[in-house]
């Protein structure tokens, strides 16, 4: 049985594994090891950068996400981000992200501050983007724009 839970810097092996398999699968991209060992380290480490949630299976974990935050003075709140999803390819299909997906929109009620969640896709994920409408969400209202230091 799938359960989702507030990860802890003993899951953080795992997280690292998966940010860079996922990095590897949606844009061929080499992430460097010791560079997201510290960036995952440093959300456990400052929670304001934001916070992991996993889900296991047992003692096996088998998805992982990372939530940060964006201040909505229109809402008066904050909208949770869903970044860094990543899912076991044998788990894919069985329901694991709607799973955290649902976990994490348990946080947004009107006592909580949250107003809501967002997240992005790469354009091509089409796998990902129908899974994130049959949750309830559109990509209708924003396209994300972005420039990045080449490090």
């Amino acid at each position: 049985m799938i359960l989702v839970r507030s990860a802890v810097p003993d899951d953080a092996i795992s997280i690292i594994e998966f940010q860079q398999k996922m990095a590897q699968e949606t844009e061929s991209i080499h992430l460097d090891f010791h560079t997201v060992t510290k960036g995952v380290h440093a959300v456990f480490t400052d929670t304001t950068k934001g916070a992991y949630y996993v889900a296991v299976d047992g003692d096996t974990v088998v998805g992982s996400l990372m939530t940060t935050y964006e201040w909505s003075d229109w809402r008066c709140g904050t909208v949770i981000w869903i970044q860094s999803v990543y899912i076991i390819p044998t788990y894919r299909g069985q329901g694991v992200y709607k799973k955290m997906y649902e976990h994490i929109q348990s946080l947004v009620t009107p006592e909580s501050g949250y107003r809501g969640i967002r997240l992005y896709v790469d354009k091509t994920n089409h796998p990902a983007q129908r899974v994130y409408e049959k949750l309830g969400m559109n990509g209708e209202h924003y396209q994300v724009f972005e420039w990045m230091l080449n490090a």
